[in-house]
């Protein structure tokens, strides 16, 4: 063993430290400012505490602030530590469970101590001055590893039963950690931390809400509480993602859905949609124009069944994966009471069971084995406008974002081995073309081949090249996620970003060997032979209720006048141009435009103040002049002044806005 580690880094410089340095002392020797800015290191790709001496030589990465995603990632989960910190100093008796980061912070979930209410809303200032004051204290984070006797004996000895429990349940033969807080406080956690509780900004956090949790997420087990918190590097990240917040709550698409009389829930029908009819207008506007795409693509539309016997569901392996999201209801037959002129269902012992669809592959399948298919009919692309339900948990459910009963934009293509990038290819460029109709830029994401799945290897491999190709082929950059495919295909993810940056996972495209080999589907070679499709699972909206519920939050309810559900108001100033503003209504609707007439005994103030408030996109006003004139007086929902135009010019202008993006183009 020589007396010296070689440590390498990323400029391709190498530098020799003595055994037990740390990175620290990397960053100590490069520079002061280095050392100031450090937070944590990866050591030969294994992220790690700057403190934790060199095992041997290494390759090092010192990050800092700059290294946004990770350092995020490492200041929220200390954050929730101290959060835990916080609140068994405020209430000693505290028992704590665990505390991860999330997307935008973090949570710990805790269990108050006996003879206390749950943790509420009003304990959130106390905590949050609690959390300020350790951050301020710079408490050094300290890693220490322990036996698990030790460990177990701790938990015990201070009441935290749940700790002690998932100690004793962790593997054999896994190092146990701890981080010390100071000298008087300690949490289990495999780490990294930060070097100490002064490298946390105090003014970057905010503690948000709090919610009821179960320990381990079984409902069987004790409820705790979760307190959520975001956090992040600066107080000025943190004012930025507050104001998205603030912003995002005005665009809610369940409070846009009840002022634009789009469509309502209610609990009789949990997760289904009661669209009004204006809602509707926006759903058949999208439908006309998937259709017009896919009829432009080559597609051929089908209808399928809602109900199918299970069996075939089985035969699929969606029963074995998805049955606890399934609705299934035994094949009954009424059985008649003369008498009372009732029925009442009558369940035989060998009745067969029947499941509503919650997707239509396997359906999409049993058409294409109707007759007998050339390899000269391929690809063959069926899509489907296809209704679906899954057994979605209540609490899962949220407005039109995640419901039970839902309508994708379906298509399955079937094709040859040789023709799969091609197909791809010619998906990708159409969902793009989607997209940017709708003003939306998206990133690209490949999600490769879970742990539990079907199908061989081989297949896999040949599976994710193609996607990977397609998007070479197409000049694409993509990011790719180990283990997030579907458990029958790798597939491509489109994530779109909204005007206040949030991210949508919205359509898809996968490539599946193993539902055809399933259902046994085939076509005949050009060498006589019976040949294994391959089937290409794609959607664009994903489905009609998420992406309309996606659309208002986008726009704020100001949808582009070709979605709006009504297009243009005509509004009158005085009742001597009631017959004016009905004669130009006339015009509007003649002309293909969406439009509603408002004649009310109301002052113009009013009436502009409502259909604004209603996102209508013109409120075309006029009078007596407007009437002698022929001309009216155009208010864009938005702009500061109207416009007079003539009558024909409006309608013109309004004609243009109403056009579909897909429509205007050609």
């Amino acid at each position: 063993m020589t007396d010296m580690f070689k440590i390498s880094l990323p400029d391709g410089s190498v530098r020799e430290m003595p055994h037990g340095s740390t990175p620290a002392d990397v960053a100590a020797a490069i520079g002061p400012g280095l050392a100031r800015a450090a937070l944590a290191a990866r050591v030969n790709g294994e992220l790690r505490d700057l403190s934790r001496p060199f095992d041997g030589d290494a390759e090092l990465a010192l990050i800092t602030a700059r290294d946004e995603a990770e350092a995020l990632e490492l200041v929220r989960h200390d954050y929730a530590h101290v959060l835990a910190e916080a609140v068994q100093a405020l209430w000693p008796g505290t028992q704590i469970t665990f505390g991860p980061a999330t997307e935008d912070g973090f949570y710990y979930d805790v269990k108050a101590p006996e003879g206390r209410e749950p943790f509420g809303m009003d304990d959130l200032p106390a905590i949050e001055e609690k959390m300020r004051e350790i951050i301020r204290a710079d408490k050094p984070l300290r890693r220490e590893v322990w036996s698990r006797e030790a460990l177990i004996a701790r938990w015990q000895a201070e009441g935290e039963v749940f700790k002690a429990e998932w100690a004793a349940q962790l593997p054999e033969g896994e190092e146990l950690t701890v981080y010390w807080s100071g000298d008087d406080w300690l949490d289990m956690c495999r780490g990294p931390h930060l070097p100490s509780t002064g490298r946390l900004d105090p003014d970057a956090f905010k503690l948000t809400r709090v919610a009821g949790a179960y320990w381990r997420g079984d409902p069987k087990n004790p409820q705790l509480t979760r307190i959520y918190g975001t956090g992040w590097l600066n107080k000025k990240q943190l004012q930025a993602h507050l104001t998205r917040l603030e912003e995002a709550a005005k665009r809610d698409h369940r409070k846009l859905g009840r002022e634009m009389d789009l469509f309502h829930l209610q609990e009789e029908a949990h997760g289904s949609v009661f669209w009004h009819p204006k809602g509707y207008r926006i759903w058949r506007a999208l439908e006309a124009y998937m259709r017009r795409k896919l009829d432009a693509a080559g597609y051929r539309e089908i209808k399928t069944p809602q109900l199918m016997d299970v069996r075939q569901w089985q035969q699929s392996g969606h029963w074995g994966k998805y049955a606890q999201n399934m609705f299934a209801v035994p094949d009954i037959v009424p059985e008649v009471d003369e008498e009372a002129g009732t029925s009442a269902p009558k369940v035989a012992a060998d009745a067969a069971w029947m499941a509503i669809k919650p997707m239509n592959c396997p359906a999409h399948v049993m058409v294409f084995k109707q007759g007998i298919t050339s390899y000269r009919d391929l690809p063959l692309r069926l899509a489907e406008m296809g209704c679906c339900h899954r057994n979605e948990p209540h609490g899962a459910l949220h407005g039109l974002m995640r419901v039970r009963q839902f309508t994708q934009d379906d298509a399955h293509i079937f094709c040859t081995e040789d023709q799969v990038v091609g197909e791809v290819q010619a998906f990708i460029a159409l969902a793009d073309s989607v997209y940017r109709d709708f003003g939306f830029a998206y990133d690209i994401k490949l999600a490769l081949r879970p742990e539990k799945r079907f199908g061989s290897d081989a297949d896999w491999d040949k599976a994710e090249q193609e996607l990977r190709d397609a998007l070479t082929a197409n000049g694409l950059e993509w990011e790719e996620l180990p283990g997030e495919g579907a458990f029958y295909a790798p597939k491509l993810e489109w994530h779109l970003t909204d005007a206040i940056g949030r991210t949508w996972q919205v359509g898809t495209i996968q490539s599946d060997r193993v539902l055809p080999e399933r259902l046994d589907a085939h076509y005949i070679g050009e060498d006589g032979e019976k040949h294994r499709p391959v089937m290409l699972h794609r959607a664009i909206f994903g489905s009609y209720e998420r992406f309309i519920g996606i659309l208002i939050e986008h726009f704020a309810g100001k949808l582009p006048t070709w979605l709006a559900p009504v297009q243009a108001v005509v509004a009158t100033i005085v009742s001597d141009a009631d017959a004016y503003a009905e004669n130009v209504a006339a015009r509007l609707r003649a002309a293909g435009i969406r439009v509603e007439t408002d004649t009310r005994n109301e002052k113009i103030n009013y009436k502009v103040r409502e259909h604004s408030h209603a996102k209508v996109p013109h409120l075309l006003v006029v009078g007596k002049r407007e009437a002698e004139e022929g001309t009216i007086a155009v208010r864009t929902l938005g702009a500061e002044h109207q416009k007079v135009m003539p009558l024909a010019e409006a309608i013109a202008m309004l004609k243009a806005e109403a056009t579909p993006p897909d429509l205007a183009a050609g």
